[in-house]
């Protein structure tokens, strides 16, 4: 069960690249693709912690967040 759940993680964070790509390509606006891009890595981190339940991986899943709400403070704060 955990490959599985590995696997799905790692197929989530691949489309999130591919979607932030698509995104910052169709618009040329990084405020618009990044918040994209971290919601998908903290979907697969998520997913990491609900295979490894450990607190490794709530720190991680953790510091995805952490990263995701500065990052798109800082992107909106440049944006006004």
């Amino acid at each position: 069960m955990a490959t599985a759940i590995e696997a799905a993680a790692l197929l989530v964070t691949a489309a999130g690249v591919v979607v932030f790509l698509t995104a910052y390509a169709a618009t040329r606006r990084i405020r618009t693709a990044l918040p994209l891009l971290l919601d998908f890595l903290m979907a697969a981190g998520l997913m990491r912690l609900a295979g490894d339940l450990s607190w490794s991986g709530i720190l991680l899943t953790v510091a995805i967040i952490a990263v995701r709400k500065v990052a798109a403070y800082g992107v909106a704060e440049k944006s006004t």
